[in-house]
């Protein structure tokens, strides 16, 4: 009956969706949260590129051009051509380049070659006439001198009236210039004005660097079109990418999209029609595999001009994306219907977990866009999604006292599901266990030495792997953060405040939260680091400061706008397993080029990689010191030019201790008594250093006699119970001494939707409106939003 109902609400959503998109927000109509009807265009100049006209000197074209003349065009000017084989060419220096031009329906196919090799064929055809439109962008050229080429092919798509090719104007990434700072020792021996001929940055990696380096290696490959400020791995193929309201590149029906597809083996990019503003919203999959991301930030139009944009309020938004399997990606799509489908409350930063009936639990927060959390804006409290009617709430948010004792610093706060069905929850210095199901918290011993862990002072955390040998005891690790004061205000703090180089692990028993919280040192501080656990049972720390804190626009030494410096760029490894002075290395590890500061993430991916991207401390897109990183880095570990296992068949649906056969390919050297292990992983949904859901879990594996050649039959037990591995999606590996295989996706449990409570969610849509905030703001405009 829940299940049922679930899907009558779902469709009536759908049908109104339907019903209701008369007025498009991208044609200039007035769309709920947003305040002037204004029709939009791409072109935009970040600070730190530099545009150029058509009718500049610098481009040089070739073959019958005509100029044309309009207010609707950059500068006023356009130049067009349908001759075959016409062309413009034009030589800069920089690391990206972008082409402005018209599209309608008389528009043909253009070829771009860049530094003399063709590198995409370009179809200039809309049916709609648009004018403004981003054309063509790159933005992973090496930092020097390129030529790039535009030629008229003559060709055109066979709805086309015709073979038009224009040049309205080009931008320029020229590459941000390294930061003069304190702390930074190769910008300190820096003569005044030579910063900007440097580029590349620092390693401040203090830990010992031993061995080959080719034991591990980092390449960069592939542009992620928006902004990676939240990631998740859908599928084998593909992960979703999730930004705020900005200027991207990649643009969906002529504006810019804040949510993409991120093909894993292709690198290809796919846009999303997100319709709210997604600005720190955290997300979740549900236990039938759909994700929901929720929350964001409301309309800021006094600093970004986001009435034009035409998005709406995103802070009580739920957004679906539904299971999306296919390498095929072209009819998967995020879908909003903020009268059907809405939060009871404004949540900007908050978690999202995944419990054990399937369904999601929504936490803390602020009712507003912000900074540093205060009691006028925070939201101490908790919901769920679907609304369940549980302690009274009938829908409606539940009060959580840890969030109002652990004010000021406390969104985004950590929090993982543990096998006894409790809830672990960190925020600023202090932890507890909460019972959702009694609506009770028991409060843990704070996090040693001062350290803050949320948001602004980020940190970062894990529940370590769970497993049988030990009857899954939990054990929480806590990494990273900042001992700065969080009742200062914003010009009292430094960017060049030290970050903390803290671990903390504490065992959940009795006897663990008894002795308390054991500290230990990372090689190098860091705040805003992304923990990332891999197969093997390791963790790789990546990404983050060495100093100041998150956030941008707020702080004594902003670089660029950023509130923190000195970014960390060689990863480190922590083993929970080593002794515990042996549990961080840098051996073999190699250093990036390129800063990952606020709004960075990094996963593990289903082929063993760990997919590296985004980097944004900025208001919306920019180009100077700590700019809009679109690049993508992935980063190998050692095992992917190892012989590998090779799951060969499993089981797509896993119950709870339910014995399935797997049938595997182990690697040739692994002889009868070789270690050979089945892991199932949550990837977690990864943003502002929160990998909410991530997860490991060891199963009961028996290797079963019989088999041909290095093809072995293993007789594995699903996950005891939904406390211990909530059902949903996973993604299973073999390991073998060591050596993983490539993950295989599984359901775990019975692939259903969580139950949903007709009752509560009818009262919450009684009891609540549509984008609150936005009506409550009367005509005030400012918002702080960060």
């Amino acid at each position: 009956m829940a299940v049922h109902a679930f899907l009558v609400l779902w469709m009536l959503a759908v049908l109104c969706s339907s019903a209701c998109a008369s007025k498009s927000a991208w044609n200039g109509m007035i769309t709920p949260g947003s305040v002037k009807a204004t029709t939009f265009t791409p072109y935009y100049v970040p600070p730190g590129a530099k545009s150029y006209d058509s009718a500049s000197p610098l481009l040089h074209y070739q073959g019958h051009w005509t100029d044309s003349f309009s207010s609707g065009y950059v500068q006023k000017t356009l130049r067009t051509t349908s001759d075959s084989q016409a062309a413009m060419t034009f030589t800069f220096t920089g690391t990206g380049i972008e082409w402005f031009g018209n599209t309608d329906s008389r528009h043909g196919i253009a070829e771009v070659y860049m530094d003399g090799s063709m590198v995409q064929e370009v179809n200039l055809y809309s049916s709609k006439s648009m004018k403004q439109q981003r054309l063509f962008w790159s933005f992973d050229l090496p930092q020097g001198r390129h030529t790039v080429k535009f030629v008229n092919t003559g060709k055109k798509d066979e709805s086309s009236k015709g073979t038009r090719m224009d040049v309205d104007a080009l931008v320029v990434t020229l590459g941000g210039p390294l930061a003069v700072s304190p702390l930074n020792p190769l910008a300190q021996n820096l003569q005044p004005g030579s910063a900007q001929q440097l580029t590349e940055y620092p390693s401040l990696d203090l830990a010992a660097s031993s061995g080959s380096a080719s034991q591990w290696t980092l390449e960069q490959k592939g542009t992620t079109g928006v902004n990676a400020m939240q990631l998740a791995v859908i599928s084998d193929t593909h992960a979703i990418i999730m930004d705020k309201v900005e200027h991207n590149p990649l643009t969906v029906a002529g504006h810019p999209a804040w949510g993409a597809l991120y093909n894993l083996k292709t690198n290809a990019v796919k846009a999303l029609h997100v319709q709210s503003n997604s600005f720190c919203a955290g997300g979740t999959f549900l236990s039938n595999g759909t994700m929901i991301n929720v929350g964001g930030n409301p309309v800021v139009e006094d600093k970004t001009s986001a009435a034009d944009f035409g998005d709406v309020d995103g802070l009580q938004a739920v957004r679906i994306f539904e299971p999306c399997d296919e390498d095929n990606v072209d009819s998967c799509d995020i879908y909003e219907n903020h009268a059907r489908i809405r939060m009871a409350s404004p949540r900007w930063y908050n978690t999202v977990m995944r419990l054990q009936d399937g369904s999601a639990m929504i936490i803390g927060g602020s009712s507003k866009g912000g900074w540093i959390n205060n009691s006028t804006t925070n939201n101490p409290t908790i919901e769920f999604w679907p609304p369940k009617n549980i302690h009274g709430s009938n829908g409606l948010p539940i009060h959580l006292p840890f969030l109002v004792d652990t004010l000021n610093s406390n969104l985004f706060p950590i929090t993982f599901l543990l096998p006894d069905g409790t809830i672990f929850v960190a925020a600023n210095q202090d932890a507890m266990i909460y019972n959702w199901q009694t609506n009770t918290e028991r409060r843990l011993p704070r996090i040693p030495n001062g350290v803050r862990v949320t948001y602004p002072m980020t940190g970062t955390g894990l529940l370590l792997p769970l497993s049988p040998a030990n009857n899954y005891t939990p054990e929480i690790l806590l990494c990273g953060g900042s001992t700065v004061d969080d009742t200062q205000a914003g010009y009292d703090i430094s960017s060049q405040a030290p970050a903390s180089a803290q671990c903390s692990r504490m065992v959940l028993t009795d006897a663990g939260i008894a002795a308390g919280w054991a500290a230990e040192q990372m090689p190098a501080a860091r705040t805003m680091p992304d923990a990332v656990l891999l197969p093997d049972g390791r963790v790789l720390l990546v990404n983050g400061a060495g100093s100041g804190i998150s956030g941008y626009g707020n702080v004594r030494g902003q670089v660029g706008a950023s509130n923190a410096d000195n970014p960390v760029l060689t990863p480190v490894l922590y083993d929970p397993a080593a002794p515990r002075d042996a549990r961080f290395s840098s051996a073999g590890l190699p250093s990036s080029a390129i800063p990952r500061m606020y709004h960075s993430v990094a996963t593990l991916t289903p082929a063993g990689k760990i997919m590296i991207a985004g980097s944004n401390p900025n208001l919306d897109r920019s180009e100077v010191t700590y700019g809009t990183e679109y690049r993508v880095e992935w980063l190998s570990p050692p095992y992917m030019v190892a012989e590998r296992p090779a799951v060969k068949s499993v089981e797509r649906k896993i119950g709870f201790g339910e014995k399935v056969k797997m049938e595997v390919k182990l690697p040739s050297t692994a002889g009868p008594d070789a270690d050979v292990q089945v892991v199932l992983m949550d990837l977690g949904f990864v943003t502002h250093a929160v990998h909410a859901n991530s997860r490991m879990v060891y199963l009961e594996t028996v290797r079963m006699p019989g088999g041909g050649g290095q093809t072995e039959a293993l007789d594995v037990t699903g996950p005891p119970n939904a406390n211990v591995y909530p059902p949903g999606p996973a993604w299973v590996y073999v390991v073998v001494s060591g050596v993983p295989s490539e993950g295989t996706k599984v359901m775990v449990g019975d692939g259903r939707g969580p139950p949903v409570d007709e009752g509560a969610w009818q009262n919450l849509l009684t009891q609540t409106s549509v984008d609150q905030y936005e009506q409550s703001k009367k005509g005030d405009k400012s918002d702080g939003s960060e």
